[in-house]
């Protein structure tokens, strides 16, 4: 019976997307979720469409419907979250940022959006009926249920990730299925640390407890800081987080991960999304010690909050002397996106002997070879990601501070004390003018 629903549902690419009308807002969910054979198909129907919308995130390329429009003509791609391929569509006005908080993505749709198509890849269908929605679990079965019309795209290279809920959608809840050879699945591996990545890691280990559950943010930065962890003393940390990346496999292969010790889903890793390389979709791949749940209750402060000593650990672009973190734009130029930095900012804040952390190197060669500073006197134009008020330990090679409870004056000094020396006199003499500098602050 099942097979026979399946067959009666099975279309070609090109015929699935005869759905799509103009005037549509259609959906490709998450990372490796996205659905490439139905969007070469849709991309194919550019000069009968017009106004149609999409929206993803974290969509690593390339995306048809983007590329056969350079003038925006027919489709108006959106993002949630940029990866390094939207942040270049970005750059070209050919993508558009949607602002958000990871946990509030679902309900969003729920409350205020309208989809008339989703299409994702899932993996192949079980024995009971069910296709699994793999590394697009943290998001994608809000968005399904939002949907008019339901299109899923059976990638064989999918792993399979066990759930706590909302991870899996029944042949019965869907319109259309669509097969097709796929490429191998985009790989994201740890990059090789740099002499500031390793000493900013050795300067947050002392604050992490054995039995410790790690949040590890999006970004180069936080997956390398996880993987130098695994060659700490540490022991049996857990995993709680909106990405699992390849740095939780490093620390699992190093006998740290073990999840223990965590208060909420004790032995399990608990992540929302998973992207990374092929070696951590075959470890994510059926396993028992992984589970993947929806942002809004992965993310959800309630649920960070229950469990002790959560360490948050993130990446930004800039911070500024009042203590503003930037981890979105450069200027006026998008980068990639709030995410669920936010989420973990105020979530660790609640947990009994949390910590966030937000990492950065000091300073930056721009394309010309000349440093710039990331800690500024204050922003102009750059995108606010973390108010000041919620601005906890602030991390760069040269040191940590705790901005918590800190008197404008206290943060000026604190934040000029970890920049690169080469700015801090210039950095003093913005903070006199800004009179946010204490005569008494050392120089």
């Amino acid at each position: 019976m099942l097979m026979e629903q399946y067959r009666q549902k099975l279309r070609t690419p090109e015929e699935a997307v005869k759905v799509v009308k103009s005037g549509d807002w259609v959906d490709y969910t998450t990372n490796v979720g996205f659905p490439p054979l139905l969007d070469a198909a849709l991309a194919k129907r550019k000069d009968e469409l017009t106004d149609v919308k999409v929206r993803g995130n974290l969509m690593f390329g390339p995306l048809q419907i983007v590329e056969c429009d350079p003038n925006r003509e027919h489709f108006t791609y959106n993002t949630w979250h940029c990866s390094a391929y939207e942040r270049k569509l970005c750059d070209k006005g050919l993508c558009n940022y949607i602002p958000m908080i990871f946990r509030n993505v679902v309900p969003y749709y729920r409350h205020f959006l309208t989809v008339n198509v989703a299409m994702m890849c899932v993996t192949p269908m079980d024995k009971h009926g069910y296709f699994n929605l793999s590394s697009a679990t943290g998001v994608a079965r809000g968005i399904l249920e939002k949907a008019d019309y339901i299109i899923v795209e059976v990638n064989e290279h999918l792993p399979r990730v066990l759930g706590g809920f909302d991870e899996v959608i029944h042949i019965s809840e869907v319109d259309c299925i669509v097969e097709g050879h796929h490429d191998p699945l985009p790989q994201f591996p740890v990059p090789v640390p740099t002499a500031e990545d390793i000493k900013i890691a050795e300067l947050i280990v002392p604050h992490v407890r054995d039995g410790a559950t790690l949040q590890l943010g999006i970004g180069a930065m936080p997956n390398v800081v996880g993987s130098l962890l695994a060659q700490s003393d540490l022991k049996d940390l857990g995993m709680h987080t909106e990405l699992c990346g390849d740095a939780y496999y490093e620390l699992f292969k190093a006998g740290k991960l073990t999840n223990t010790q965590k208060a909420l889903h004790r032995n399990k890793g608990v992540a929302g999304m998973i992207f990374g390389s092929q070696t951590l979709y075959d470890w994510v791949d059926e396993n028992p010690g992984v589970m993947a749940a929806p942002l809004e209750y992965v993310n959800a402060p309630e649920t960070i909050a229950k469990m002790d000593n959560l360490i948050s650990i993130n990446s930004c672009i800039s911070v500024d002397l009042y203590g503003q973190v930037c981890a979105e734009s450069a200027g006026l130029r998008h980068i990639s996106g709030t995410g669920g930095q936010l989420d973990y900012l105020t979530g660790a804040a609640m947990s009994r002997g949390g910590k966030a952390f937000i990492c950065m190197t000091s300073s930056f060669l721009d394309k010309k070879g000349v440093r710039h500073s990331r800690i500024v006197p204050h922003f102009n134009g750059d995108i606010i990601t973390d108010p000041r008020s919620q601005a906890y330990f602030i991390v760069t090679e040269y040191g940590v501070v705790n901005l918590v409870g800190r008197t404008t004056w206290e943060r000026a000094e604190l934040l000029v004390s970890v920049a690169h020396p080469d700015f801090r006199e210039d950095l003093v003499r913005a903070a006199e003018r800004q009179k946010i500098w204490r005569r008494s602050n050392k120089r």
